[in-house]
């Protein structure tokens, strides 16, 4: 019950859609509220189209109080509308279909964005496409109602008045010594032929609006003056005075505090022509000049200590004693140093020259350590350190830059593409593509530095091919040293697939009871993995394996790493206890989107980087309090150790096969063993009683029994509970299309059973917190087409489960650029034909294919004869699938559907 006279506030949050277009999210985060009149404004406008919304929200909702997200993109609005109004206002000509931002605007947003869902789809290039949909809309809106654009924005909010505006001017008088400033103040009446705004003064304006008796022009005409009035005591005196119409010779003091008003002057409406000097960072003219890491530190790692210089310079040249002492004895305000006027305020230089003196005595007693460097950096105060402790006025009269040896390591980490290639020996037998190439080298460097970093590539574009790459090089230089991988234990059998293809050389224990006895798994120590290369785990075993605290590892990687996204599980406490020279996260799901998940993930990665957590929630309450670019810091900060490829850019898109087929390998839960155990048993006993047809039949019966099973108990025992946690699929199939989710892609799930269509649908809408759309046989040929239509759509369903016969052919579904195959027909050409309504003519993304497949079941082996292409393989193909199983010998039979029962179940994620 919202209390009396106080707003009902409801969720919003806004996010960005893959092909750039903003829109309101349907689950906001949790906090991130808007009053609801503003989100039921908001939200008629979304529905009239971004621009339209993003208009309504830039134009109309200036004072309303936001969430970062909408703060964000109102902010990006304003500046638009700030852009249209100085131009116009400037006397410019403006063409509104293609309204120019400012110079490097929109690279400072792209830097500055908050975290949100789709701030991965989030670059220059698609703030422009916003912008110039921004233009059109605007010019479309003012149209239809028959308005100019200068009216039509007065009618949105009277702050974007744009006509009658009072300019005032401030000249420098060179010749003039004591007075060597000039102030005018004129009127804009209108732009001329020539494209040039046509100034009267200001005494003219009011002496022609007072003559002709124009009230409303006079009150308009004086009105911004009178509002500035009330917030400056310069511009009220100018005004009361009366001086506010003369031609005035002025003090460096009177300049002075006029240029300090014109934050005020603006906001009221008014324009304001100083000299260039002062525009842009005249505050940065005089400033502390700070370089961190010039030259390589005697050690790396996160508690490598950095060199440190400080400088006072004007314009980046270094200023004499004589020079500083001489501003020190004047007074505040303008001063004129080396033939330019430079704003001086002694006390704040006082306080930042002190501050950075401290700091470097801090490093040259050994305590400026590399994380602290790059907090320094990126203006990121978090903890205790010196960017924490720094006073307010260290930003505004400071500029710290990385020393030659930093910047190149920065410069390597930030564009991998230009590293050499990866240095790689025999016992490696893929060939890696330019950017994996580059990814494994990034690796390298992040290793060689003693420093942590997150693969963060696309699904698909081989983040495990770029890990088995540094291995194997590591393995060359060092082979003695020990790698510790965790994995959810859904991907074992894919890392020791890809690891026996790519790296055959590399030597794995495998520290699971999928695949170790319990008792050897218990008495392993450091001793005891002499011939072992990489150990792998699970999340699940992490805490249950305690001599795995007892080595020093040379790398940790944490696979699907948004396992440890909340630091208070065992298994992200776990994996924060070990100790390595470097740490590694590989992810194909935005770490960005969530400030809390990316804390984790690098208190793992490089502890102490982004602070504590206490240090870090009061780091980003500042930064909501900030403009558009208050993110900026976090995100240069962080920036070097996340590297992310989208399948979408064209650096790798070229690169890309069209469709990339994987194997999913997948678990049985207990229930499931058991009842494929027990299927097992019943079949060998039934065989020793029949033959002809009817054992035929038998075994087509089985083969389907033991696909059902594989698939979810309930299909088998026919209970209708299909309870998620029953079925090794179904956890395979939430951790694949939650990374789907959450990069705002779609996907499509065939299965040739129609019962399994209803429990696939209700599961995933919870996983994507949408409904998605079922198709099978008895869909009609009008709600087929209605479906299929609504899927392309850009705000369509998310997912399309689709019965095998009923959906592999006469469909076109290039909207998704994911194809599950759930079960298995056990025929290539059906399962191809059926990956074909998406990877076909109109496909303009990589197509990823996930083909499900149960460990240590039928699955798994026929999966195995089919890739192999032996004689068998080819039967089932010519013979029509299962068929052809009918005719192999009891032993054989029983031997390809016998349960291992140590592959099959997952004991602990």
């Amino acid at each position: 019950m919202v209390p009396p006279g106080q707003p009902q506030l409801l969720p919003a949050s806004l996010a960005l859609s893959p092909q750039g277009h903003v829109y309101l999210e349907a689950h906001p985060p949790e906090g991130s509220v808007v009053d609801a009149c503003v989100l039921e404004t908001l939200r008629s406008a979304f529905e009239r189209g971004p621009g339209a919304g993003l208009l309504r929200l830039g134009a109309m909702e200036l004072r309303a109080p936001l969430p970062p997200t909408l703060a964000y993109w109102r902010d990006f609005s304003r500046q638009f509308l700030t852009r249209l109004c100085g131009l116009i206002g400037s006397g410019e000509q403006v063409h509104i279909d293609r309204v120019p931002p400012s110079p490097g605007l929109l690279e400072s947003l792209a830097a500055g964005a908050p975290p949100m869902t789709g701030v991965e789809y989030l670059s220059p290039d698609a703030l422009d496409a916003i912008w110039i949909d921004l233009s059109r809309t605007l010019l479309r809106e003012a149209t239809e109602r028959g308005a100019g654009i200068q009216d039509y924005l007065v009618t949105l909010d009277p702050a974007w008045r744009l006509v009658g505006r009072v300019c005032l001017h401030l000249a420098e008088l060179r010749d003039n010594a004591a007075t060597p400033f000039a102030f005018l103040a004129t009127y804009v009446r209108r732009v001329s032929h020539g494209g040039r705004a046509q100034h009267v003064r200001l005494g003219t304006a009011v002496q022609q609006a007072t003559t002709a008796r124009d009230r409303t022009s006079l009150l308009a005409l004086l009105a911004p003056l009178e509002r500035a009035a009330e917030e400056s005591p310069c511009i009220k005196r100018l005004v009361e005075s009366g001086d506010i119409y003369q031609t005035l010779a002025w003090t460096p003091r009177d300049a002075y505090e006029f240029l300090k008003a014109i934050p005020v002057l603006e906001a009221s409406g008014v324009t304001v022509r100083v000299p260039d000097w002062w525009k842009g960072d005249h505050q940065r003219g005089l400033q502390v000049q700070v370089s961190i890491g010039g030259s390589e530190p005697s050690r790396f790692g996160r508690d490598a200590l950095l060199d440190f210089s400080m400088r006072l310079a004007l314009d980046g040249e270094t200023l004499l004693e004589a020079e500083w002492d001489a501003m020190r004895r004047g007074t505040d305000g303008l001063a004129f140093v080396r033939g330019r006027w430079v704003e001086i305020d002694r006390e704040k230089l006082e306080q930042v020259l002190a501050h950075w003196q401290g700091v470097q005595h801090a490093a040259a007693n050994g305590q400026l350590s590399f994380g602290e460097g790059l907090r320094l950096l990126a203006g990121a105060p978090l903890g205790s350190d010196a960017a924490a402790r720094a006073p307010d006025a260290v930003a505004d009269w400071s500029r710290v830059d990385a020393g030659p040896w930093l910047r190149e390591q920065l410069q390597a980490l930030r564009s991998p593409d230009a590293l050499r290639a990866l240095e790689l020996r025999n016992g490696f037998t893929a060939t890696l593509r330019p950017y994996q190439s580059a990814g494994a080298h990034w690796l390298a460097l992040l290793h060689g530095l003693g420093l942590g970093g997150c693969l963060a590539d696309d699904m698909g574009l081989g983040k495990t091919v770029q890990m088995l790459a540094l291995w194997s090089m590591l393995r060359a230089r060092r082979p003695d040293a020990k790698h510790l991988l965790v994995v959810p234990a859904s991907l074992l059998g894919n890392w020791q697939s890809e690891s026996t293809r790519f790296a055959p050389s590399l030597r794995l224990f495998v520290a699971h009871p999928s695949v170790t006895p319990r008792d050897e798994l218990a008495h392993r120590s450091a001793s005891s993995l002499v011939d072992v290369d990489i150990v792998v785990t699970t999340y699940g075993y992490l805490h249950r394996l305690p001599w795995l605290s007892d080595i020093a590892w040379e790398t940790i990687v944490l696979d699907e790493a948004q396992a440890i996204k909340n630091p208070g599980t065992k298994q992200a406490r776990a994996a924060k206890a070990l100790t390595a020279r470097s740490r590694f996260a590989l992810t194909g799901t935005p770490i960005e989107n969530r400030l809390g998940d990316l804390w984790s993930l690098f208190d793992f990665l490089c502890p102490g980087l982004l602070g504590t957590a206490k240090a870090f929630s009061t780091f980003v309450k500042r930064l909501q309090q900030g403009g558009s670019a208050a993110y900026g810091p976090l995100r240069t900060l962080v920036q070097p150790y996340v590297l992310r490829r989208l399948k979408t850019d064209k650096r790798v898109i070229a690169d890309l096969p069209d469709k990339t087929e994987l194997r999913a390998f997948c678990s049985l839960t207990k229930a499931q063993a058991v009842l494929y155990q027990s299927s097992v048993d019943e079949l060998a006993h039934r065989l020793d009683t029949l033959d002809g047809i009817e054992r035929r039949g038998v075994i087509l019966a089985f083969l389907m029994r033991f696909k059902q099973i594989c698939n979810h108990p309930s299909q088998w025992l026919g209970d209708g509970a299909y309870e998620p946690v029953a079925s090794g699929k179904f956890a395979r199939l939430r951790e694949l299309c939650e990374t789907i989710a959450a990069r705002q892609e779609k996907v499509l799930i065939f299965t040739q059973f129609r019962e399994m269509t209803g429990p696939l649908s209700d599961f995933l809408a919870g996983v994507f917190e949408r409904p998605g759309l079922v198709l099978h046989g008895g869909t009609s040929p009008r709600k087929r087409t209605a479906m299929v239509d609504a899927f392309q759509r850009e705000d369509g369903p998310p997912f399309f489960v689709i019965s095998l016969k009923a959906g592999g052919t006469g469909l076109n579904l290039t909207a998704a650029s994911h194809v599950v195959h759930f079960d298995r027909w056990w025929n290539p050409a059906v399962e191809n034909q059926a990956t074909d309504r998406a990877y076909r003519i109109g496909q303009h993304r990589n197509v990823l294919v996930h083909k499900f497949v149960c460990r240590g079941t039928v699955e798994e082996r026929i999966d195995a004869l089919i890739a192999s292409k032996v004689a068998l393989s080819r039967d089932v193909l010519e013979g029509g699938g299962e068929a052809i199983l009918t005719e192999l010998g009891d032993e054989e039979l029983i031997s390809l559907v016998t349960l291992d029962l140590k592959r099959a179940v997952d004991e602990g994620t």
